[in-house]
């Protein structure tokens, strides 16, 4: 499969700069993806638990399908929903983290995660467009910027974590707008490979075609593409096309809440298996 590195000097870098901040923090913030929890984690988060108290916080409830993310919410510690365009689930997040403040002091706390979750969005919520930067705190890492709101002391750290980094880690992103489609070889390599998956789970009916047992990938796509208008001379499809307006429409939720993976799969593929490979 094709792929590109997603900066391992950045990812070096931000790894030196959480250690040295982290001893620092009270708690500390991860945002997921609630369509797959577990794919969407940050690639640092078990480090990062055993030094501090995690909270994590599934983004984008309102693409996800409810019943398999109330799951998720129950199976891990300190877990809430939220829908954080609309600000549903923020004032719980708040209250879950000014329950690590001390009585001394504001909470401080980092907001973590992949790209594309919810992270900056997050944060802008927890800052406040009001609230300026605060100076170099006494005794922590200098050269992030610290803001304080309503008994949070936080930390911005553009960077700080990077998607996963392994082999074939960055297909899933893909499908869910986390990472970009020229990492794992353009869009018609995307959406087949989507395809692929969502015929061996069974979930080829939120389609916005008529499903067609045992249908080649490809075929799918190009009927996909009709329904798209990606055709060029000749009535021949766009296939890269097609496959960028099926990756966005399943991406932005249009067609229909789903859940990639439920707890207890470390992530919606198994990169060994058959149903990763698009070729």
């Amino acid at each position: 499969m094709p792929r590109t590195v997603w900066y391992p000097g950045h990812m070096a870098k931000g790894t030196r700069k959480l250690n040295e901040l982290a001893g620092k923090l009270d708690v500390i913030v991860e945002v997921r993806d609630s369509r797959a929890p577990a794919s969407t984690s940050s690639p640092l988060i078990k480090a990062l638990a055993k030094v501090k108290p995690v909270i994590h916080v599934l983004s984008r409830r309102d693409l996800a399908d409810g019943e398999k993310l109330a799951l998720w919410v129950k199976s891990m510690k300190h877990t809430y929903s939220a829908d954080l365009r609309n600000r549903e689930g923020l004032a719980e997040i708040k209250r879950a983290v000014l329950k690590f403040k001390p009585a001394h002091r504001e909470v401080r706390l980092a907001v973590v995660g992949i790209p594309n979750v919810g992270k900056s969005l997050l944060l802008n919520s927890l800052i406040g467009r009001s609230n300026a930067g605060v100076g170099n705190i006494p005794g922590i890492t200098k050269s992030v910027n610290w803001y304080r709101n309503e008994g949070m002391l936080i930390v911005d750290s553009p960077g700080i974590l990077d998607p996963h980094a392994e082999e074939g880690a960055h297909l899933i992103l893909s499908w869910l707008g986390c990472a970009k489609a020229e990492v794992v070889g353009g869009w018609e390599n995307a959406a087949l490979s989507l395809l692929k998956f969502l015929a061996s789970r069974e979930m080829m009916n939120i389609l916005p075609v008529e499903v067609i047992p045992d249908e080649l990938p490809a075929l799918t796509l190009e009927r996909l593409g009709r329904k798209y208008g990606c055709l060029i001379s000749g009535g021949r499809v766009n296939m890269e096309l097609a496959g960028q307006k099926f990756i966005e429409a399943f991406s932005s939720g249009r067609l229909g809440k789903i859940c990639l993976e439920l707890p207890g799969q470390e992530r919606a593929i198994d990169y060994r298996d058959e149903a990763a490979n698009i070729v």
